[in-house]
């Protein structure tokens, strides 16, 4: 069986759990993994695995079929997700929502032209929860969708506060409100701000003599992140950082609450949840049943961007369409 070659481009927590999720999938071989940092430095899960300068992908085109990209959705895929959607076919998790149609636009032309295709925005939300929000949609017509985060650790969150000038390190926490949730449940279907769902509590260790009230000022007034919730800010010690959030816990539900019958007099409940024990190990599991699915679809011809709601879920799984109408439907 030919395996498929994965790149990893980025190695932080995601890029590690990629490459632990990859000894999970037969059929693929890790490849290589890029970094901006000296790769000599770089210290691997497995003793083997070659480590390149990012600056070298370009000379490996025919040596990787799919790169996943690993890096932060604030600054590093804005820039790498169309770069390297030029060299090669991609999967990315990309999660500024109010930012992913631009994002497909531009990753979209440049893998047309170099032939490639480009599964952006995949991971649980955006990702496994999109999914879940259409078919509840589409399946209950008449209805509310409700989505939660956490309580979890968000690592865009948290990668975006550790961008902001003074802060050495930080850990933001998602804390969806249970008034919000249990009013949903009981078939209320309110109408929801976005400071009525969820509240964001950030924990930061700055650099000595860093300006915290112009640190947490920006915190709470950066767009497309903290803006619209209510956002606490502590500042702590990188002790106490490294002994009280150390674990990347994740999770969440989706809810559509919808009515049918002809006086709308049936009431019915979607709802989907998960609870991560580790946000990247899932993430990077998600990223690569989706590096299976862009391989597949190149193969036969295809080419530019994607998001989840493009793939046909056949095209996820090593097993042959005989056997996935054998076992699985």
């Amino acid at each position: 069986m030919k395996k498929i070659k994965i790149g990893i481009m980025g190695y932080g927590n995601l890029g590690k759990s990629v490459e632990l999720g990859i000894c999970q999938n037969k059929d693929m071989e890790l490849a290589g993994i890029f970094v901006r940092r000296d790769p000599a430095t770089i210290k691997t899960y497995s003793e083997d695995v070659p480590v390149y300068h990012v600056d070298d992908a370009k000379k490996m085109v025919n040596q990787i079929d799919v790169m996943i990209l690993c890096g932060g959705s604030m600054s590093d895929l804005p820039v790498q997700g169309p770069l390297y959607a030029s060299m090669f076919n991609t999967v990315d998790a990309y999660d500024t929502h109010a930012k992913i149609p631009q994002y497909f636009v531009s990753v979209n032309k440049n893998a047309i032209e170099a032939g490639k295709v480009s599964i952006i925005s995949i991971g649980w939300d955006p990702g496994v929860f999109s999914l879940n929000r259409l078919f509840g949609e589409v399946i209950l017509p008449e209805g509310n969708t409700y989505t939660f985060w956490g309580k979890g650790i968000s690592q865009g969150h948290s990668d975006a506060i550790r961008r902001v000038q003074g802060v050495k390190d930080a850990k933001q926490y998602t804390i969806p409100l249970e008034k919000a949730i249990e009013a949903v449940r009981k078939g209320e279907m309110p109408e929801l701000s976005t400071r009525e769902k969820h509240k964001r509590v950030c924990y930061v260790v700055v650099e000595e003599g860093a300006d915290k009230i112009k640190i947490e000022h920006e915190i709470k007034t950066m767009p497309n992140y903290f803006a619209d919730y209510d956002t606490e800010v502590y500042f702590i010690s990188e002790e106490e950082l490294n002994q009280n959030h150390s674990g990347l816990p994740h999770g969440g539900l989706v809810i559509r609450y919808g009515k049918t019958g002809e006086k709308q007099e049936h009431n019915h409940a979607i709802e989907y949840r998960l609870n991560l024990e580790s946000n990247p190990d899932f993430t990077a599991n998600v990223l690569l049943a989706y590096a299976r699915a862009a391989f597949r679809l190149n193969q036969e011809g295809g080419s530019g961007a994607k998001t989840i709601l493009d793939i046909p879920p056949a095209y996820l799984s090593p097993k042959s369409g005989e056997e996935l109408r054998k076992y699985i439907i």
